[in-house]
């Protein structure tokens, strides 16, 4: 499963995804973890009920300014991002 990005604004730290079923979603983003030469989206939900970790594709199109999505589906890594994620935002988030 795929997950295209389809816009991000700086100035609220909003990005805005397409999941599988077309529908836009927005979430804030919170961080970009390098983890194991490859790298991870942090997100929370709009509604600030669920945090997202996403792992980033590489483009199929370089022209593009977007980036595609994964799921990550190994608990051990979605473990290993969110302590990382833990570690760097210690002083932006209680835990």
């Amino acid at each position: 499963m795929s997950i295209e990005n389809t816009g991000y604004n700086r100035e609220t730290n909003v990005i805005v995804l397409n999941d599988s079923n077309g529908n836009d979603v927005e979430f804030e983003f919170l961080d970009l973890i390098d983890y194991e030469q490859e790298e991870y989206i942090v997100l929370l939900s709009s509604d600030d009920s669920e945090m997202v970790i996403l792992k980033v594709l590489p483009s199929a199109n370089p022209d593009r300014d977007t980036d595609n999505y994964c799921p990550v589906e190994d608990a051990d890594t979605l473990s290993a991002i969110f302590e990382l994620f833990q570690l760097r935002n210690s002083d932006r988030f209680e835990f």
